[in-house]
C-alpha cells in the first residue's frame, strides 16, 4: 500500500490593479492631509478664535447674511472627517468611490484652510464662490475647444494662442465698433485659426503638437508686436467696453446660489448652455455618434461611409470658435483691456482641465470650476493678506495643474486614434 502524499496548496498573490494602487495612494494622501489640518490649521489656533464668512454681496436682497464658526473646533470637526474618509479609500473596498471620496476630502480642505485664514476676521465666501464661476469660463471654454477637436482624434495645443488671438481682436473691433462686434470679431478669429490648425494637421499631416506650438508662437510674437506699435500709439483702439452682468429674476435672489450662477454676463449663461449642449449632442445625436466614432476608428467610419475628412474639418473649426469665444471673455468682460500675454497659460490649464474631465463636457465643467476656484483661492488670499508668500499665491493655479495631471486624474483614456492622421485608401 503507497500513501500519497497530498501537496500543500499553493497560496495565491494576487496583484493590486492600477485602481487599487491608485486608491491607496490617494487614501494615504487624505490621512497625511488630515494630520497636517489637525496638527496647523487646528492646533495652530488658539482657543475660541471664530472665523466670519460673508454670505451675501451688498446691494442683494438678503443682507448680513454670515456664517461664524469656532475656527479651531472646525477644523478638528474637518480633519476628522478627512481621516475617516482617507480609511475607507485605503480600504479599496470601494474602489469606484475613490473619486467621490476624494473631491469630499479636497472640498473638506479648503474650508478649513480658509477657515485658518479668515480666523479673527471675516471672509467673503459668497464672493470668493462668484469668482469662482467667473474665472472658470475662459478655462472651461478653452477645454471645450480641445474637447471638440480631440473627439476627432485632432491635438489642439493651440488653444492659448487662439485664446490670445481672438483676445487682441476682440479689442481692436470692440473699441471702434462696439462689445458686440468685438465678440464676432473674436469668434470668427478663433475659426480662422482652428482652420489653420485643420489644414496643417489634416490635409498636409504636419505633427499636431508641432503645428498648434507654431500657432501659439506665431500668435504670442503677433499680438505683442501689435500690442507695442498699435495699441501703445492709440489708446483708444484698447478700451472696448464690458459686457454686463444680467440678474435672472427671482432666481438671482436666492442667497448664495443666486450670485454664483444667475448675476452674471453672457458668457457665463453661455459656457452652461454650451456644456449641456455638447454633452446631448455628443451623446444623443448622429453628429455626435459620427464624431466619437472617427475619433476612435476611423477607417472603420470611413468604411461605413463617413466623411472624416470633413468630420474632422468641422469639428476643429467649431473647437476654434469656441477658444474664439472665450478669448472674447478675457477682453470683454473680464479686464476690459489687452495686455501683452494676457491668457498666460490659460490655454495649457484647459488642455489640464479636458484631460481631468475625461473627454466629456460634464466633466469638462466639473474641472473648470476646480481651476476657477484655484485662481480665485489665489486672488482672495491676497486680500486676506495671509502668511504666505506672493509668489507662492501666483503658483497657485499651476501647482494644481501639475497635481490634476500627474495624480488626480489617474488613468484618463483619450480616443484611441488621438494624433494620428487619418490616409484615405
Amino acid at each position: 500500500m503507497t500513501a500519497t502524499a497530498t501537496p500543500a496548496k499553493a497560496e495565491v498573490k494576487t496583484r493590486a490593479t492600477p485602481a487599487e494602487r491608485r486608491a491607496t495612494v490617494i487614501g494615504t494622501v487624505m490621512v497625511l492631509l488630515a494630520v497636517f489640518v489637525f496638527w496647523v490649521f487646528g492646533l495652530g489656533l488658539e482657543s475660541g478664535v471664530r472665523s466670519t464668512f460673508n454670505l451675501s454681496l451688498p446691494g442683494e436682497r438678503f443682507q448680513n447674511l454670515v456664517w461664524e464658526v469656532n475656527a479651531q473646533w472646525l477644523s478638528f470637526v474637518v480633519a476628522a472627517i478627512m481621516a475617516f474618509l482617507g480609511g475607507l479609500v485605503l480600504r479599496r473596498s470601494h474602489v469606484k468611490w475613490t473619486n467621490v471620496a476624494l473631491a469630499i476630502g479636497l472640498g473638506l480642505f479648503a474650508l478649513g484652510f480658509l477657515t485658518w485664514a479668515a480666523a479673527e476676521g471675516s471672509f467673503s465666501l459668497v464672493g470668493m464662490l462668484r469668482s469662482t464661476v467667473l474665472l472658470s469660463v475662459p478655462v472651461t471654454l478653452g477645454a471645450l475647444s480641445g474637447l471638440m477637436c480631440e473627439r476627432v482624434a485632432v491635438i489642439n495645443i493651440a488653444i492659448e494662442g487662439q485664446l490670445l488671438t481672438a483676445a487682441f481682436v476682440g479689442t481692436i473691433l470692440g473699441s471702434a465698433w462696439g462689445i458686440w462686434a468685438g465678440l464676432i470679431g473674436a469668434m470668427v478669429t478663433g475659426a480662422l485659426l482652428g482652420a489653420v490648425l485643420a489644414v496643417l494637421s489634416i490635409r498636409y499631416r504636419i505633427d499636431q503638437i508641432i503645428a498648434g506650438v507654431v500657432i501659439n508662437i506665431f500668435a504670442l510674437g503677433l499680438t505683442s508686436f501689435l500690442a507695442r506699435r498699435v495699441l501703445s500709439q492709440a489708446p483708444d483702439l484698447n478700451s472696448p467696453g464690458r459686457f454686463t452682468s444680467i440678474k435672472i429674476p427671482i432666481l438671482g435672489d436666492i442667497p448664495v446660489i443666486g450670485s454664483m450662477f444667475f448675476d452674471h454676463n453672457i458668457f457665463v449663461y453661455a459656457m452652461f448652455l454650451l456644456i449641456i449642449a455638447l454633452h446631448f449632442g455628443l451623446f444623443y445625436t448622429r453628429w455626435g455618434l459620427r464624431s466619437r466614432s472617427v475619433g476612435e476608428h476611423p477607417k472603420a467610419a470611413d468604411t461605413v461611409g463617413i466623411n472624416v475628412y470633413r468630420v474632422r474639418y468641422r469639428n476643429v473649426i467649431l473647437g476654434g470658435v469656441i477658444a474664439g469665444f472665450g478669448g472674447a471673455f478675457l477682453t470683454l468682460a473680464q479686464v476690459s483691456r489687452f495686455e501683452e500675454n494676457l491668457t498666460a497659460g490659460i490655454g495649457f490649464i484647459g488642455l489640464a482641465a479636458m484631460i481631468f474631465g475625461r473627454w466629456r463636457p460634464l466633466g469638462v465643467l466639473g474641472a473648470g470650476l476646480v481651476f476657477g476656484f484655484a485662481r480665485a483661492l489665489q486672488q482672495k488670499l491676497g486680500i486676506l493678506g495671509t502668511p504666505i508668500p506672493s509668489e507662492f499665491l501666483s503658483m497657485t493655479p499651476y501647482i494644481v495643474t501639475i497635481i490634476v495631471v500627474a495624480g488626480v486624474v489617474g488613468r484618463a483614456r483619450p480616443p484611441a486614434a488621438d494624433g494620428q492622421p487619418y490616409i484615405k485608401d
